[in-house]
């Protein structure tokens, strides 16, 4: 059923932002929250089941499938980005990796202009949201989102990678999450019992159980509808038909760094000739809404091993029956966990300044799947494991913008992939590091033999040509909406409010000014948990000065 009348908050998005504010918005049980979202419902056994988001990557049901322009700097191929179209956002499909960042990200923000975004700010954030949950399933006191420790169902293989680490100099990390997160360690997931724990778990269905909180699914956001230079509302498709749901506070983009810049171009707030050239009348103009796209491009290289891994016991029919039936009656063991099970922040050279690569170790192969899968049950019939590395912090910039006036089509992405020297630097050294610990004599001996290409006779300049020509997305897009004090150079201030216009803001991981060193969903939720605070706190400063004027 469409939805009508008015809300105090319509929030456009239900995934990793939009859920935190839904639940936090609606929390007084008096303001009216309306909830759009284009995709429908995460309630699918692939989806709570966490190694099944393999079987979601290509899932146009609950996957928007985007594609990048063909990028010159990565052998003119496109990069394929997935992101959730469906409760949850990307949150119900990603792998489950919860990394806050490095402090040193958020020194970064604050040095771009951003006071109140340093570490020490956004901290406090980060832990109201989370819930640990130890080795033995333990859940300790916290917020709503579980944040698992399980290294009780990882792959032993993980120790050579660890002793290969230690031979290089690398640290270790006991938690990536801790006081202490540089070096190389196991990943924490967001599952609980064995279940995926998404940002619509943990923060909008406690929120739906408020009478105050409506969520529409299956409605596509048309265009912010203004009176003036006000927010008052959205246009939005639902059942092919056009509503309209009006806001008597705020509007709140959370589509995600792909769409909230898209939404906004739709709604005459972007580029003025872009907007003219497809027949859009112009808001405001604003050449940085779409730019400052950011990205994390890895890269795998495969080995055959001497000892058994993940592909021994997925390969065989009578593996991958045990493992499920394993999975169906304890909730644990491989099916239980993400593929990315070690890794780590580390410095690519000594003399670096902070961490500057992130690192993955997978007990896992699937070197032969054919093109546009993802068969994570189905890996290689010999035993073999993966390492891989992603630079942390990019200097290239691209944009996303719209190439039509439907918002049925989607918007042109163009990452502009490996455009500065220093990104082209940090692939030849991300690559240098990896041939080190390969040549440990921890992971010679595990070693059997490389599948090629074979990284560890690589120059430079083969380590550069090889990366253009097999690297991809770790489908991290942050920026393309983002904050910073100045109009001319970004597009919310620091309190998200959408420069020049009232009434509206965005809340997801579009604004981040820039890219935090690991996977971006974590930093996301904390930042709409900082968000909720600064709304609520401007809403209510509103009210008592209207209060005040009628008195």
């Amino acid at each position: 059923m469409a939805v009508a009348g008015e809300f105090d908050y319509i929030i456009v998005g239900s995934g990793s932002a939009g859920s935190v504010l839904a639940d936090r918005l609606s929390a007084d049980g008096q303001a009216r929250v309306l909830v759009l979202e284009a995709g429908g419902s995460d309630r699918r056994f692939w989806i709570k089941m966490p190694i099944g988001y393999g079987r979601t990557f290509f899932d146009e049901r609950v996957n928007w499938k985007y594609e990048t322009e063909p990028e010159s700097a990565i052998d003119s191929r496109r990069s394929y980005w997935p992101r959730g179209r469906v409760i949850g956002g990307s949150s119900s499909i990603n792998a489950m990796v919860y990394c806050r960042g490095l402090p040193v990200d958020f020194e970064a923000w604050v040095h771009k202009g951003n006071s109140g975004w340093g570490w020490s700010d956004v901290l406090p954030y980060y832990q109201r949201s989370e819930c640990r949950v130890d080795a033995e399933g333990r859940a300790g006191q916290g917020g709503p989102l579980y944040v698992s420790d399980v290294s009780a169902q990882l792959h032993p293989l993980r120790r050579h990678f660890f002793a290969a680490a230690e031979e290089v100099g690398l640290p270790y990390s006991r938690d990536f999450n801790g006081s202490s997160p540089e070096g190389v360690g196991v990943y924490q997931i967001n599952t609980y019992k064995g279940m995926r724990c998404s940002a619509a778990d943990a923060f909008l269905r406690p929120a739906l159980q408020r009478s105050n909180v409506q969520l529409l699914t299956h409605a596509l956001a048309h265009r912010v509808l203004f009176s003036g230079r006000r927010a008052v509302g959205i246009e939005y498709e639902h059942d092919g038909q056009v509503q309209v749901a009006k806001a008597r506070r705020e509007v709140i983009l959370s589509a995600g760094a792909v769409n909230s810049p898209q939404l906004l171009q739709l709604s005459g707030v972007g580029p003025a000739a872009l907007l003219r050239r497809h027949g859009i009348k112009v808001l405001l103009d604003n050449e940085a809404v779409g730019g400052q796209l950011q990205d994390h491009l890895g890269i795998n290289y495969y080995y055959k091993a001497t000892e058994p891994t993940l592909n021994n016991l997925l390969y065989p029919l009578h593996g991958k029956l045990w493992a499920g039936l394993r999975y169906v009656l304890t909730r644990k063991g491989p099916l239980s966990v993400s593929v990315n099970q070690s890794g780590g922040f580390v410095r690519s050279l000594p003399s670096s300044s902070a961490a500057d690569m992130q690192l993955y170790f997978n007990p896992v192969t699937y070197s032969t799947a054919p093109e546009g899968k993802r068969p994570l049950m189905n890996p290689d019939p010999f035993a073999g494991f993966i390492i891989s590395f992603q630079p942390c912090r990019p200097k290239s910039r691209g944009r996303i913008d719209i190439c039509s006036a439907d918002p049925r089509v989607g918007p042109q992405i163009r990452p502009n992939y490996l455009s500065d020297p220093e990104d082209v630097a940090s692939v030849i050294a991300g690559g240098r590091l990896i041939q080190k610990m390969v040549r440990t004599r921890a992971l010679q001996a595990l070693i059997k033999e490389p599948i090629a290409p074979d990284l560890g006779q690589m120059s430079d300049e083969q380590i550069l040509e090889d990366f253009r020509q097999r690297c991809g997305s770790v489908f991290h897009p942050i920026g393309t909406c983002g904050m910073g004090p100045d109009p001319a150079t970004s597009v919310v201030d620091t309190r998200l409010r959408v420069h020049g216009l009232d009434g509206l803001r965005v809340v997801d991981a579009s604004i981040f000014p820039s890219i935090t060193s690991g996977n971006t969903n974590a930093p996301t939720i904390m930042v709409a948990q900082k968000a909720a605070d600064m709304i609520l706190a401007d809403n209510k400063t509103m009210e008592r000065r209207d209060a005040h004027q009628e008195a």
